[in-house]
């Protein structure tokens, strides 16, 4: 059986990146940042990331800070 991807509140991320809501958002709107998962069909309904793609996107930024050898 395939393990399900595991999903983190808007909160759970601001935490793990050290970003505001309101800079997330922004990168988000810009392509540079990992796209929510909409749970609901509500326009303003519950949303969340996708763990593995907030964890690519920083060790993306890790990396990028790194020299080239």
């Amino acid at each position: 059986m395939q393990e399900m991807e595991r999903l983190l509140s808007r909160k759970q991320v601001k935490e793990i990146v050290s970003l505001s809501l309101a800079h997330i958002d922004r990168l988000e709107n810009e392509g540079k940042f990992p796209k929510r998962v909409r749970l609901t069909d509500h326009p303003r309904g519950r949303c969340a990331y996708v763990k593995s793609e907030i964890q690519d996107w920083v060790t993306d930024r890790a990396a990028k800070r790194r020299p080239p050898k």
